[in-house]
């Protein structure tokens, strides 16, 4: 299983949740999992075309996915760790 980090400002839609457990055996089928199980989710975190949206950063461990070979075709093994980070402007 691996564990997901949501960041404070999305936290409204996954129940208040900051750690949420997803399964899929890559990056897109956990994000396939987290948006089953906190459907509110999709319009946050992919375009309608389902790719990530630009000022959404997800990290699987130290490496951002973005930077990643195979994207969110990456493969999850054992017990990883998902970071999702939203890009936050203000001024």
């Amino acid at each position: 299983m691996t564990e997901l980090r949501i960041p404070t400002p999305l936290r409204t839609y996954t129940e208040g949740k900051s750690e949420i457990q997803i399964t899929g055996h890559t990056i897109a089928e956990a994000l396939d999992d987290l948006v089953a199980q906190y459907p509110d989710m999709q319009q946050h975190i992919f375009t309608e075309d389902g790719q990530l949206r630009p000022f959404i950063n997800l990290f699987l461990g130290e490496n951002n996915v973005k930077d990643l070979e195979q994207g969110l075709d990456t493969p999850l093994e054992g017990n990883q760790r998902l970071l999702l980070i939203p890009s936050i402007a203000g001024g």
